[in-house]
């Protein structure tokens, strides 16, 4: 209207000369009106068919029949049988690809070793392994390294697992120590090294013991339990990968693709033997020194197969490792989350080599290491490892031994790498061993742990003057 309006006025003489701009305006009212009136039509009619329509409130009542058949259906449905059944479906998913992962590793590869820790998950593949019958058959190899700061119930564990699924397993320690013998690794290494130098520690105990646990069982398919839901450094991890240690081994990861709740679902479901500590509140174990109860009053526990207290503090992402390496810093100040065996360049234990200054010759293969014991000249080697603590505090000393020596060549040779060629051919049992070379070939090494410029030369002195006489 007012379009219409506007149209009149424009016109001085309220003719009808804008003839098309009134049409076109009339026309439009039109319309709008016919609108109007359809969708008055269109509301009564519902309202009139509403009036008998199953969907009117005030007849569900009265229309039962036609409304019974849902709630009928609410009734019947069980929410917890049905969250049940699909949690045993993706169970079963999981257990299924988990074996395939361990065949795979296991048949394709001609060495296949578990590092165990004995925490939930690798309970859980310890036991898919004995259902498959790898263990007892000997085909897949189970390691464990022992760091000498274990819960006092992991090795009493280990054992009644290995008598459980028949095998045995075959344990590592820090280098020159008999396993189990705290007593000789304190004296050696001192029983507060992890306090002094964590670092130091972790290669000590744990990465080196590991990579001579591989090397030893001729590893070429490392299998282990890592799981994505650990936490934001593991959160990409696939079933296979390759390992960033001894030059790119295979390592297999059957679980990687479970949460901490479906592990647990399986010990529960297989009444899998599972780490006593769990029971006390434990969602992880590590060593004694830095592991603690999740939540610390303890009042989560899985005992009997069977959660007591609230689970969600273990089972929430990245919660399975929060009571691990607890009051522990990096070097940078960062915290600690990993023990340095699973992550990028753990190969290299120590960030440099030792005795680089070109006063000591050193000695890359095993055949150089013959040609010069069998030369008919005298010289000193020491059999080293660069992340032993020992040999990095005699490193000046030995330096400046060299220097001294200008009528003798002095070496050193990395035993580490060649541990059963320094057994045998240089008396090598533990690092560093200092040894004299005779003109005649044979090896005397150097007993003591003085290890100044002035010691290792009158040791040197005396056993070639004896060798004269």
């Amino acid at each position: 209207v007012t379009n219409l309006l506007h149209v009149w006025h424009l016109d001085e003489t309220h003719s009808f000369r804008n003839s098309s701009k009134l049409i076109s305006v009339f026309f439009s009212l039109f319309c709008i009106l016919i609108r109007r009136i359809m969708k008055f039509v269109g509301v009564t009619l519902a309202a009139l068919i509403g009036a008998t329509s199953a969907f009117a409130p005030q007849h569900v009542a009265k229309r039962s029949f036609i409304s019974a058949p849902s709630l009928q259906m609410a009734e019947q449905f069980d929410q917890e049988a049905f969250i049940a059944e699909s949690k045993e479906m993706r169970l079963k998913h999981l257990e299924e690809q988990a074996m395939f992962a361990l065949k795979i590793a296991v048949e394709n590869y001609g060495n296949a070793v578990f590092p165990n820790a004995l925490i939930a998950g690798d309970c859980v593949i310890t036991h898919l392994l004995h259902r498959m019958g790898y263990l007892e058959s000997g085909k897949a190899k189970v390691m464990v390294v022992d760091t000498f700061h274990l819960f006092p119930e992991t090795m009493e564990f280990l054992k009644e697992i290995e008598e459980a699924y028949n095998f045995k397993a075959e344990v590592f320690c820090a280098e020159g120590i008999p396993v189990g013998d705290k007593e000789a690794y304190d004296k050696r290494y001192g029983a507060d090294l992890w306090k002094e130098d964590i670092e130091q520690y972790d290669k000590v105990c744990k990465v080196e013991p590991f990579q001579r646990g591989l090397k030893t069982l001729a590893t070429d398919c490392m299998i282990n339990g890592r799981t994505r839901w650990q936490g934001f450094e593991r959160a990409w991890i696939d079933q296979f990968e390759n390992a960033p240690i001894g030059g790119g081994l295979a390592k297999c990861n059957p679980i990687a693709y479970w949460t901490l709740e479906d592990t647990f679902d399986y010990i529960a479901k297989y009444k899998v033997l599972a780490h006593p500590l769990h029971a006390k509140g434990y969602p992880s174990i590590g060593d004694a020194k830095d592991t603690i109860p999740i939540p610390e009053d303890g009042s989560t526990k899985f005992v009997d197969f069977k959660f007591q207290g609230d689970p969600v503090p273990w089972l929430d992402y990245a919660s399975e490792r929060k009571g691990r390496f607890v009051g522990l810093a990096n070097k940078d100040g960062s915290t600690k989350t990993e023990c340095g065996i699973h992550v990028a360049g753990a190969e290299k234990t120590f960030d440099r080599d030792l005795w680089e200054d070109g006063a000591v010759k050193q000695i890359d293969t095993n055949e150089k290491a013959l040609e010069i014991k069998n030369s008919g000249k005298e010289s000193v080697v020491v059999v080293y490892a660069p992340w032993c603590q020992f040999c990095q505090g005699m490193e000046e000393e030995y330096s400046k031994f060299a220097s001294e020596m200008s009528d003798m060549d002095v070496y050193k040779f990395r035993g580490d790498e060649e541990r059963e060629f320094v057994q045998k051919e240089l008396n090598t049992e533990s690092f560093p061993t200092v040894n004299v070379i005779k003109a005649d070939g044979s090896v005397i090494k150097y007993e003591s742990e003085k290890r100044d410029v002035a010691s290792i030369k009158a040791f040197v002195e005396s056993t070639l003057e004896k060798s004269a006489a």
